[in-house]
């Protein structure tokens, strides 16, 4: 663990926080300053800055806990919607450099802007480069199922 980092302080029991599930593996509290009412994140204990290093077994811990989370959300606060969210990186307005996920229950008038893009502002010749780049790059990485991380990687023609 990091000692700066406030997530992990909360993990320690050195920072206060209103955890709303806990296990060996993970963590899930109410931000500070949540966007709506039960805004919750859900963090590996272990410390990991990002989507990028968390790996398979700790990202598949904190998926199981969300969707637990996200069910006790559902039947306590009974929201219209729910917006699952993790950003990596500043530019993706990341603050916080330790993986996190956020559950945030959405109502009709809850104050949060829509943050998707409206248009298509890339041509089709660009979009479809951009598959293909994605697509070789994934065949090149070793699956992340739990089934397929014992089995041989897949070959550039067996990913559709």
């Amino acid at each position: 663990m990091e000692t700066d980092c406030p997530f992990c302080q909360i993990v320690r029991r050195e920072q206060p926080a209103r955890v709303v599930y806990e296990d060996e593996h993970v963590m899930a509290f109410f931000p500070r300053h949540p966007a709506t009412l039960g805004h919750t994140l859900v963090i590996p204990k272990q410390h990991l800055p990002d989507i990028w290093t968390i790996g398979h077994e700790a990202a598949q811990h904190v998926l199981q806990a969300s969707l637990h989370i996200c069910q006790g959300l559902k039947a306590a606060l009974q929201p219209e919607g729910l917006n699952m969210i993790n950003s990596a990186g500043a530019v993706a307005t990341q603050t916080v450099f330790h993986f996190h996920m956020h559950l945030v229950p959405r109502w009709q008038d809850d104050r949060i802007d829509d943050f998707w893009a409206r248009g298509d502002f890339f041509a089709d010749h660009v979009k479809d480069d951009a598959a293909n780049r994605v697509r070789a790059a994934c065949a090149a990485l070793v699956p992340c199922t739990a089934s397929a991380m014992t089995s041989a990687r897949p070959t550039p023609s067996s990913i559709a």
